[in-house]
């Protein structure tokens, strides 16, 4: 039985007896709050019989290093076995409580004894020696770190080379995400938060300004899909070749998947075909599920496919392209009468949105297409105008790119295009004649729909930005089905995305669904997913997908604060989109960027502000604004 006042170790802590009984109570001695507790004999060591004081060196004395001639009294003993009593005293001089506690930490250190308290042996030499080398890297590890812990605390160490690194590893680890802990971060007194790790990183020159923590914060990886596919099979297409195909976008696209032509009233939308060669279940497949969708930044382009895809299926990088093709049958009013889909031979022509938008005016290279694209443009603001009449809501805010090359960024304003407009509503047109030519299906076909609540204006918006910014603020998010629904914000009964299988897993999963349902090429033998597996599927591109849109936008703030940090003081023009006192929500045109700022409460929204950028922070993504007449 242990005497009550002795001192006992508990789980590697000296422990104080007070009293005892079935279980025994004893206070911790080198923890500051010093917790009473209650335990089992067998969970303790006796290690000095007392008596010892509560406030005997509390807690120094239990925690401070004890000086003594530890190697000397490793020799002497030369294999004999010694108890806890005869090391402390050969070491120290003396059987303190505090000796006692400093021979059982050697002891349980290893490095020279081994045994109990009640038989402690020398270990032998080589042992050691080994041990004391690890032990003397150890402490040589403990003094650089602590050094420079003390010159980050003093804002003098920078990353010299690569071996210093070591040092920063759990930063870099907690900037990325990978954990929620850092030694060091702690050591320095700082939140253990990726934000914090950051801004380490940054201020060490560790990081330069251009590394972007926020994919690997969601999990994302920077490389495209590994799984090449297969070309597109033999199958029976429709030649299309003699439409006109127009494929307009961005500039800097380069994975056309979508064209657009017209055939007297009817719309062609052809789509790019991957679900010919990629099956339900195929690794293709289950990568890009995995991955949901392409993630696009300005320091590369990391493909839901792998990049063998394009040159296969992307539209026009062929002289022909095959494709999957939705004729859109449009009454006199412009709504859908009828729907056919069809695997087709398309033959693309590529243009940027200036290009388009000369063209129809009559000028250009592409001069001869001016008729058909005006055409195309007319029908697509019919279609605008018949969505507004139901009820869909319309927001233009300003956009602008961001592009790196090397070490220079650019952000630059996206100029407002017609054929921008023009594409947007043949591709909501494919998107709603693929939903009600689907719901029309028997049995039931079941492809991911894309619903969404109404939404309450609380009164009616007001023009402009600020009104856009009004209507933005109460809608209410989109949502996947496998069964149709309205979708408020579009202005339509039925909708579903179909027009981006190469960048969208949910798109490429419709696909399959429908060339399921047409039984053709490689799905002539195959049902399409049952209800349950298709919402599984739905659900789960969807959610990755989320995680591509989140570190997008991350990623934007991220690239307009590093565009920012060196152009402090410098003027913007922004326009206010609410204010609530003085503390208003200005929009920034040419950066795309909403900001806080505060404004005289005579300003009203809509009107224009002059500001001048006052400070940046790239850990926390956040820029600060002056008004100037504030």
């Amino acid at each position: 039985m242990l005497p009550e006042k002795s001192l006992a170790a508990y789980k590697n802590h000296p422990a104080l007896i007070l009293s005892l009984g079935e279980k025994i109570e004893i206070l911790l001695l080198d923890v500051p709050k010093r917790p009473v507790l209650r335990v089992r004999e067998k969970d303790l060591e006796a290690l000095h019989p007392g008596p010892v004081s509560d406030s005997q060196g509390v807690p120094e004395g239990y925690t401070a290093l004890v000086s003594g001639d530890i190697r000397g009294a490793w020799e002497v003993l030369e294999g004999g076995a010694v108890s806890l009593r005869e090391l402390a005293e050969l070491i120290y001089g003396t059987f303190s409580p505090q000796n006692a506690w400093a021979a059982y930490r050697l002891l349980k250190e290893g490095v020279y004894f081994s045994g109990t308290p009640e038989a402690v042996q020398p270990r032998d030499a080589a042992a050691v020696a080994a041990d004391e080398q690890r032990l003397a890297e150890k402490q040589r590890e403990q003094r650089e770190r602590d050094a420079l812990l003390g010159q980050i605390k003093a804002g003098t160490w920078k990353l010299r080379d690569e071996g210093d690194r070591r040092f920063l590893q759990d930063v870099e680890a907690l900037a990325y995400a990978k954990t929620d802990k850092s030694r060091t971060l702690k050591d320095l007194g700082r939140p253990e938060t990726p934000e914090e790790a950051h801004r380490l990183l940054l201020s060490t020159e560790a990081w330069p300004p251009l590394v972007n923590p926020h994919p690997f914060r969601f999990g994302l990886v920077l490389y495209s899909a590994k799984s090449p596919p297969e070309a597109p099979p033999q199958e029976e297409r429709r030649d299309l070749t003699h439409l006109a195909a127009f494929a307009v976008d961005n500039a800097w696209s380069q994975d056309p998947d979508d064209a657009v032509s017209l055939e007297g009233r009817d719309l062609w939308v052809h789509v790019a075909d991957p679900a010919a060669g990629i099956l339900p279940g195929s690794p293709e497949e289950v990568e890009a599920r995995g991955r949901g969708a392409t993630l696009y930044l300005p320091e590369g382009t990391f493909r839901m496919l792998a990049e063998e895809a394009l040159p296969l299926y992307a539209l026009g990088l062929q002289a022909i392209s095959p494709a999957l093709s939705f004729k859109i049958i449009l009454n006199e009013a412009g709504e859908i009468q009828d729907t056919e889909i069809t695997p087709s031979w398309v033959r693309v022509i590529r243009l940027t949105y200036a290009e388009a938008d000369a063209a129809a005016a009559g000028e250009g290279e592409a001069a001869m297409y001016g008729e058909a694209l005006s055409a195309l443009y007319a029908l697509g603001e019919r279609n605008g105008e018949r969505r507004r009449r139901a009820g869909a809501s319309t927001i233009e805010f300003p956009e602008a790119h961001i592009s790196l090359e090397g070490e220079r960024l650019a952000i630059s304003p996206i100029a407002r295009h017609r054929s921008a407009d023009m594409v947007r509503e043949c591709m909501l047109l494919a998107g709603e004649a693929a939903a009600k030519w689907a719901s029309r299906q028997s049995p039931r076909l079941y492809i991911p729909y894309v619903t969404q609540e109404t939404g309450t204006l609380p009164g009616e918006a007001p023009p402009g930005l600020a009104g856009f910014y009004q209507i933005r603020r109460c809608m209410r998010p989109r949502a996947f089905s496998v069964k149709p629904g309205a979708h408020w914000g579009l202005g339509l009964a039925a909708y579903t995305q179909i027009t981006s299988p190469l960048r969208r897993y949910t798109d490429l999963l419709a696909h399959q669904q429908i060339r399921a349902a047409l039984q053709c090429g490689a799905y002539r033998d195959r049902r399409p997913l049952d209800e349950e597996e298709a919402l599984l599927r739905t659900a789960a591109g969807e959610a990755a997908a989320q995680a591509v849109v989140r570190a997008d936008r991350a990623s934007r703030t991220h690239w307009t604060m590093v565009y920012l940090s060196d152009k402090q003081n410098t003027p913007w023009e922004g326009v206010l989109l609410d204010r609530k006192g003085n503390r208003g929500l200005v929009f920034i045109p040419s950066l795309a960027l909403e900001t806080p700022v505060t404004v005289k409460e005579s300003l009203a929204p809509n009107e224009r502000i002059n500001l001048i950028l006052a400070s940046v922070s790239i850990a926390e993504g956040k820029a600060t604004f002056l008004a100037e007449d504030r």
